[in-house]
C-alpha cells in the first residue's frame, strides 16, 4: 500500500478498547507479531504500513480517549506500559504513536467540546494523527517560524516547513505548530491531503529508520478555524500537556533498552564463547560476565519502576481539576517524568552498548544487525538534552523552583 493513499482509507473501524488489562493485553499479542520482521524492516528501512494498520485498528490509537467520549480513558501508567511493550518488540513502531497520543493530550486540555467530540471519534475509528511540530534553523527548538494567518474568506492559512515529523507520512491528520500575530502558538489538525500539503520521506537517521521522521511543507495551506486550538500560552496555568509527552519517550527509551538486554543474553547463552581466563565451559558461567548482566538488569528494572511512578504522578495530576492544586501536581508530575527519562536514557545507551561487550566480537557481524538497538536509542534519547533534566530535578529539590515553562520537562 504506497504511503500516498494512506489518507484515502475509508470508512476505517477500529476495535474498541475498553480497561487497561485489555490493552496491555493487545499490546502483548502484536509485540509478538512486530518483533519477527523488526531486524528486517530496519536493516531495509522497510516502510511499516501493514504493521501500523494493525496497530491503529487493534484500538490502542484510541486508549487514551476518555471514557466520557467512547474510550477506555487508561492510566499513563498503562500507556507507557503499552509504548514500552510496542518498543521493545520495534523501536520505531514504538515512537510512531508518539505524537498521536501528544495531539490526544493537547485536544483534552485545550480543546471544546466540538473539537473534542469530532476528533475524538476519529482516533477511535483508527485515524492516525501524525506531527508537523519541530522546525530546523530556528534560534531554539522551542521557536515557531510557521505562520497562521486569518483567510478573508474564514479559517485560517498556514506556511511554513517542519522536519522531524514522526508519522506524518503514515497519517490521515497532521496536527501542526503553528504561530500567529499574537504570538500564542496553535494547533491545527491540518487533513494529510489538503492542498499545498507536501510530504518528504527524506528522514535518513541512523536509528529509528521507519518512523518517516521527515519534512512536511505547507504552502498557503486552508484550514477551517474550527480545527485550531491553542497549543501554548505563557499565560495559562501550568499543564499535564508536556509531562504526558516526556512519559511516552522515556517508555520508548525503555523498550529500546529491554529489547538490547534481551538479545544480549540470548546471544550470550546461545553462541558466545566463555573468556579463557574464566574457566568455565559456557559464556552464560563466566561469572564477570554474570556480573555485568546483573548490574544492567538491575538499571533497566530501576529505569522501569521510574516510568510506571512516574505514570501514576502524572494520573494524579490529570485527575485533579482543582486550580489550586493543580500547579504543585503538574510540576511534581513532571519532575517524576524527568526523572525516569533521565534514567531510561543512560540504561538504554548502555544495554545497546553492554551487548556487544558481553556478546562478544561475534555479535558485531552486519547480518545480525544487533546494532540497532544502541542506534535507535542513541537516535532517540537526542529528542532533548537528558542534562537538563538533571538540572531540573536538582533544582526542584535544592531550590524548591518548579520546572522551567519553555522546556520539555
Amino acid at each position: 500500500m504506497p504511503y500516498e493513499n494512506v489518507s484515502s482509507l475509508a470508512p476505517r473501524r477500529a476495535a474498541i478498547i475498553e480497561t487497561d488489562e485489555q490493552a496491555l493485553a493487545t499490546a502483548r499479542e502484536l509485540a509478538a507479531d512486530f518483533a519477527r520482521e523488526a531486524s528486517l524492516r530496519d536493516r531495509e528501512r522497510r516502510l511499516p504500513l501493514p504493521e501500523l494498520e494493525r496497530y491503529s485498528q487493534s484500538g490502542l490509537w484510541g486508549i487514551t480517549v476518555p471514557r466520557e467520549h467512547g474510550g477506555a480513558g487508561v492510566s499513563r501508567v498503562t500507556l507507557a506500559e503499552v509504548t514500552a511493550i510496542i518498543s521493545r518488540a520495534d523501536g520505531s513502531l514504538g515512537q510512531i504513536p508518539q505524537n498521536h497520543y501528544y495531539a490526544l493530550e493537547v485536544l483534552r486540555v485545550n480543546g471544546n467540546e466540538d473539537q473534542q467530540r469530532r476528533f475524538y471519534a476519529r482516533a477511535l475509528a483508527g485515524e492516525r494523527f501524525g506531527n508537523a511540530l519541530a522546525e530546523i534553523g530556528t534560534r531554539t527548538a522551542a521557536e515557531r517560524r510557521t505562520r497562521l494567518t486569518p483567510d478573508p474568506a474564514g479559517g485560517w492559512r498556514i506556511d511554513g516547513s517542519k522536519f522531524y515529523c514522526t508519522g506524518a507520512l503514515y497519517a490521515q491528520w497532521i496536527p501542526t505548530a503553528t504561530v500567529a500575530e499574537d504570538g500564542i502558538q496553535r494547533l491545527a489538525f491540518v487533513k494529510r491531503d489538503s492542498p499545498g500539503v507536501e510530504i518528504i520521506d527524506d528522514w535518513s537517521g541512523f536509528g529509528q529508520r521507519v518512523t518517516g521522521s521527515g519534512t512536511v511543507l505547507f504552502k498557503n495551506v486552508a484550514v477551517p478555524g474550527e480545527n485550531v486550538m491553542v497549543l501554548a500560552d505563557p499565560a495559562a496555568p501550568a499543564n499535564t500537556i508536556k509531562p504526558l509527552a516526556q512519559i511516552i519517550h522515556a517508555a520508548i527509551d525503555l523498550g529500546i533498552g529491554q529489547a538490547a538486554l534481551a538479545d544480549a543474553m540470548d546471544f550470550v547463552r546461545e553462541r558466545s564463547r566463555p573468556w579463557v581466563d574464566a574457566g568455565v565451559e559456557n559464556a552464560s558461567d563466566d561469572p564477570l560476565t554474570v556480573s555485568e548482566f546483573g548490574r544492567l538488569s538491575i538499571r533497566l528494572e530501576a529505569a522501569h519502576a521510574l516510568v510506571a511512578r512516574a505514570g501514576r504522578i502524572l494520573d494524579a495530576a490529570t485527575a485533579d481539576a482543582s486550580a489550586d492544586a493543580s500547579p504543585d501536581k503538574v510540576a511534581a508530575a513532571a519532575i517524576a517524568v524527568a526523572e525516569a527519562r533521565v534514567l531510561t536514557t543512560e540504561a538504554s545507551l548502555a544495554a545497546g552498548s553492554k551487548l556487544f561487550e558481553l556478546a562478544g566480537t561475534q555479535s558485531t557481524l552486519d547480518r545480525l544487525n544487533l546494532d540497532r538497538h544502541w542506534r535507535n536509542a542513541r537516535t532517540h534519547t537526542l529528542h532533548d538534552p537528558v542534562r537538563w533534566k538533571l538540572h531540573a530535578v536538582g533544582n526542584y529539590y535544592l531550590n524548591d523552583a518548579a520546572p522551567a515553562r519553555a522546556g520539555t520537562t
